[in-house]
């Protein structure tokens, strides 16, 4: 295979907050594969919890890059059984591996969702992501997209206030995220509240490592709560099925769509919903993260809908939350 890495620095139409951070742009690093004479992409974003930056996931890359060009591609979950042996982080195999899986696709001449065994005619509706901001802020941005589901950023003294002035401004669904600013007390008081003001569930509301008070939770809450943090990699599967309802799989934190499908599997098979998020990705992510969408309760897929600009065609989320999935093979991407 031939190699390429891009960076990229992509600019959001909003200040994006959420309790613990703020940003305006988004650091991206895409990978190109190519090989028979197509390419593939994949993408990862920098991440500061997580320490990883575009200049760590190049290095890493860059270090095997001539095994990487030495691979002849069969199947993607060989490529990233290969990665893992060589010790890469998640978010840089995450990159390699959505390339993978979109030049495999593309040199089968089908969509990853086909070639999986399933069908696009049946998906669940992204949510749109309001970032923590004054009320009026985030009522405006609610204003300037209106859409049948939110997510909510929370994690101020006054989170079930915000939610109270935001519904009076729409019937769409709400999801609550508060990035681990709460504690388990604070959670099971604003979810009796939260349910009554139509929300529909939690999303890691207690920090990742406070099991005693994710027992408590999921023993008093009033709405589902979905792990985030929690869930990072396929071994997370298991023990969050005794604590939440269901699991939000982000493909930069477990490392691609080779783990997700099975940490997909697992849940499924252990009675959890299953979610899939995105870490404000540009159309390049997005297009991967939509091939998983027929295996899906929910989805949080707006990425792309964030940016002021895109650097790539592929799938495309139109008004209301219908997808127009691309007739070429993969992911169907192409950069601009």
């Amino acid at each position: 295979m031939q190699l390429t890495l891009k960076k990229y620095q992509l600019p959001l139409k909003h200040t994006f907050t959420i309790s613990r951070e703020s940003h305006d742009f988004q650091d991206s690093l895409v990978v190109c594969l190519s090989q028979g004479g197509k390419t593939g992409y994949g993408e990862s974003t920098s991440n500061p919890y997580y320490n990883i930056t575009l200049a760590s996931m190049i290095a890493e890359i860059d270090a095997i890059g001539q095994d990487i060009e030495s691979f002849e591609l069969k199947e993607p979950a060989a490529f990233h059984a290969f990665l893992v042996a060589r010790g890469l982080s998640n978010f840089a195999i995450c990159a390699l591996d959505l390339a993978a899986h979109d030049l495999y696709g593309k040199l089968q001449q089908k969509p990853l969702y086909e070639l999986w065994g399933t069908s696009n005619t049946n998906y669940p509706v992204t949510n749109y992501t309001i970032g923590l901001a004054s009320v009026e802020k985030m009522l405006e941005k609610m204003q300037e997209k209106p859409w049948p589901i939110y997510k909510i950023k929370l994690g101020t003294p006054d989170d079930v206030q915000i939610i109270k002035e935001l519904r009076k401004h729409t019937d769409a669904i709400f999801r609550v995220d508060a990035n681990c600013a709460w504690d388990a007390d604070t959670a099971i008081k604003n979810s009796k509240a939260l349910k009554e003001l139509g929300v529909e569930f939690l999303e890691q509301p207690l920090k990742a490592g406070d099991w005693d008070g994710l027992k408590s939770l999921k023993a008093e809450s009033a709405l589902p709560v979905i792990a985030d943090e929690s869930c990072i990699v396929e071994e997370d599967v298991k023990r969050c099925a005794g604590y939440f309802d269901g699991i939000n799989i982000k493909l930069t934190k477990c490392g691609g769509l080779t783990p997700a499908l099975r940490m997909i599997e697992e849940a499924k098979s252990l009675g959890l919903k299953v979610m899939v998020g995105c870490m404000t990705e540009s159309t390049v992510g997005i297009s991967a993260i939509a091939q998983l969408l027929p295996q899906l309760d929910y989805v949080d897929m707006d990425g792309a809908m964030l940016l002021k600009e895109d650097i790539a065609t592929g799938v495309r989320i139109e008004e209301g939350g219908k997808v127009i999935f691309p007739e070429t093979g993969g992911s169907g991407v192409e950069l601009l």
